[in-house]
């Protein structure tokens, strides 16, 4: 599996996720009709997504999988994992909410992606197996 390019995917994804979440947490509370003062956690929020997307920028050229960088793969696979699960829950509550299932559909192709990397041993460019 192409590594780099799956880790580059998910930095842009939760890079651009970040961004949102750390410049507009007011204007999103007020999209989700939330309290003004969850724009704090939104925030707070955004600057971790921001922070796993330079974790994933910065490790895409590294081998990735079996028990080569197993912290980012176990870093990815769990973040994706509960946050696919919480989404598919909040989706199956409000149906009718199409972001929340384009996020959910998001987070579990990345987590199955992670999941793969993280139970499989990396094959090597120029090795063949």
């Amino acid at each position: 599996m192409n590594t780099k390019l799956l880790m580059s995917s998910s930095a842009g994804l939760l890079g651009a996720t970040g961004m949102v979440l750390t410049f507009m947490p007011g204007e999103i509370s007020q999209f989700l009709k939330l309290n003004g003062s969850t724009a704090i956690v939104l925030q707070i929020s955004g600057a971790l997504y921001f922070g796993f997307a330079m974790l994933n920028w910065t490790a895409k050229g590294n081998l990735i999988g079996g028990i080569y960088s197993r912290p980012v793969a176990i870093g990815n696979f769990t973040h994706f994992m509960i946050g696919g699960l919480a989404l598919i829950k909040l989706a199956m509550k409000n149906p009718g909410l199409t972001y929340v299932w384009i996020a959910a559909i998001l987070y579990v192709i990345f987590a199955l992606l992670f999941g793969w990397i993280f139970f499989t041993n990396p094959v090597s460019a120029g090795k063949t197996v």
